[in-house]
């Protein structure tokens, strides 16, 4: 499956026979031994009260919290899974519960509430300092704001953000923002586990129109376009807590997310 590019392989496991290692799982989304992919999805039986349970694996075999393009791409898989009769869908993650809705071709996921927003953040980063801002929106984020995405290091700049001891131990994803117009944005995604840029990122796309809501102060919905060629829409309630510090609550993510093809593969015992 596909959603805006990012790319997943997707597994029916609700009769819990798959138990994959870190290994298999990494050659499945190898793009030249298995069948290549950003990441894994797993649909699993509920263990919370949800529908389903959402399980998600980067390309390097590691589990991680959430994704925002896999989490449509899950709530597409299942409808498809139940004969395309579903109007909602929730589903649980580490991250916590995802609720899904299926609007005209394509999908909506209300996702939990940021957390963690630091704001100027000055980081040396390969011999120069970058203002680099950050918040946790199932999975960690980095936001850089620059000037011309087509001038980013990608791989270089995003690397150094990622490891970062400012992110240590567990690291971070890293975004490059580009400003198009009030409300409309394009972004770049180095992410962490697959390790270089993705076409899309689903929670990535959240953090960039938080981040961008905190210094510009635009009003919700905010177009994000990424480099799959696709746009986005990210909605959201910023409201202030007790402290003074702002609180987002139903945060949204509408977009695509497409079946490309189903088969079968045998995978090896030995890796």
């Amino acid at each position: 499956m596909n959603g805006a590019g990012n790319d997943f392989v997707v597994l029916d496991n609700r009769d819990k026979s798959l138990s994959l290692t870190r290994r298999q799982i990494e050659w499945l989304c190898d793009r030249h031994r298995g069948v290549g992919a950003d990441g894994l999805l797993a649909v699993e039986p509920a263990q919370a009260g949800g529908d389903f349970r959402m399980r998600y694996y980067n390309a390097d075999g590691g589990e991680a919290e959430m994704c925002g393009n896999g989490a449509r791409c899950f709530a597409r898989y299942v409808e498809h899974l139940t004969g395309g009769s579903l109007d909602k869908l929730s589903f649980e993650t580490i991250a916590g519960r995802i609720n899904a809705t299926f609007p005209g071709a394509d999908v909506c996921i209300n996702l939990s509430e940021p957390f963690d927003l630091a704001l100027h953040s000055e980081l040396q980063v390969r011999g120069r300092e970058l203002v680099v801002h950050s918040v946790n929106t199932g999975v960690p984020h980095a936001v850089v704001v620059v000037d011309d995405l087509e001038k980013v290091a990608i791989r270089e700049d995003g690397a150094a953000i990622r490891f970062h001891e400012h992110f240590s131990p567990k690291g971070t994803n890293v975004n490059f923002l580009q400003v198009l117009a009030p409300g409309r944005l394009a972004i770049r995604t180095y992410e962490r586990g697959v390790e270089d840029e993705t076409l899309a990122c689903g929670t990535g796309m959240v953090a960039n129109a938080i981040i961008y809501h905190q210094l510009n102060q635009v009003e919700s919905p905010i177009s994000v376009k990424v480099r799959g060629g696709d746009t986005l829409r990210v909605g959201f309630d910023c409201s202030k807590s007790a402290d003074g510090s702002p609180h987002y609550t139903n945060v949204t993510l509408t977009g695509p997310a497409e079946l490309v093809f189903k088969g079968q593969i045998v995978v090896p015992d030995s890796i």
